[in-house]
């Protein structure tokens, strides 16, 4: 098997990060039935690979991961136009070029060099960066009519609903097959949680502080910063499935779960962090 060449042509340019407010995470509610999103719409097209060298174990855990198998995905013709415009505007904010790793995999060959190249605050702000490049700010702002009354309502019900449908349609190319979950939200029930069966990005990176860092908080600040709306991504490394709850505030990176997890024993990129793998 060849060596994917990533060649490096300048620094990415990066910015200060700021701080995380801490809320205490409600009780999540059993989900009963399918949503009728789910019938609605047919989902990504996956199937699975049985493995038997366990890679995904953790370092302190003595149980193996609970799946054995790997996801293979048959992205359809939309779906690849996503992937290789988002690879090329990775590419380009870092001053990047991947020759070798055509489609998903050249996401992660590429967030795989920002990883080794960058520190964490400069890995969130570097996908902040991305993010900005991808969806321009009269896209975000003035695309359609739902988005601009979600800046102007970005507490109601109805902008955590619909971002979460809105994900579980537009994003499964990206983090996999997911669904909507309902919660219990400041006394009543909300359907504004997205529940991922197994995270693409991470399965394939096999790296928690590539989740962490390059997904989990620059996505939270995104969201936050250009909708006003408060997300708190919660991984589950030992399925690799992802709660995305909308409305709720993210606890502070010291007190946040996701921080005190060890990375996968066969992590490729293990020597460039330590056991908590943000460092």
């Amino acid at each position: 098997m060849g060596t994917t060449n990533i060649h490096l042509l300048s620094p990415a340019r990066v910015c200060s990060y700021p701080a995380r407010s801490h809320r205490k995470p409600p009780h999540l509610l059993p989900k009963h039935g399918r949503s009728i999103l789910s019938l609605l719409v047919p989902p990504t097209s996956v199937t699975t690979k049985d493995i038997s060298d366990h890679s995904l174990k953790l370092d302190t855990r003595n149980n193996d991961i609970a799946t054995s198998s790997r996801t293979v995905y048959h992205d359809n013709w939309l779906e690849s136009i996503a992937i290789d415009y988002l690879s090329k505007t990775i590419q380009e904010t870092a001053g990047m070029k991947n020759d070798d790793t055509p489609g998903y995999k050249g996401i992660v060959a590429v967030s795989a060099a920002v990883f080794r190249e960058l520190s964490p605050t400069e890995q969130r702000a570097f996908v902040l960066k991305v993010l900005e490049k991808a969806l321009p700010s009269f896209t975000l702002f003035m695309a359609s009519f739902p988005f601009f009354f979600m800046r102007l309502m970005p507490k109601s019900t109805f902008t955590r609903e619909f971002f979460a449908i809105f994900t579980t349609v537009a994003f499964r190319w990206l983090v996999g097959p997911s669904e909507v979950r309902e919660l219990e939200f400041e006394g009543k029930k909300e359907r504004n949680v997205v529940h991922i069966t197994k995270c693409r990005f991470l399965e394939e990176a096999n790296c928690v502080g590539m989740c962490t860092n390059l997904c989990k908080m620059p996505t939270q600040e995104f969201m936050k910063k250009n909708f006003g709306i408060p997300v708190n991504m919660v991984p589950n490394f030992d399925d690799m499935s992802c709660e995305i709850i909308y409305g709720q505030d993210p606890p502070a990176e010291e007190d946040d779960p996701a921080f005190k997890e060890p990375c996968y024993k066969l992590c490729s990129l293990k020597k460039r962090h330590s056991a908590s793998c943000i460092s």
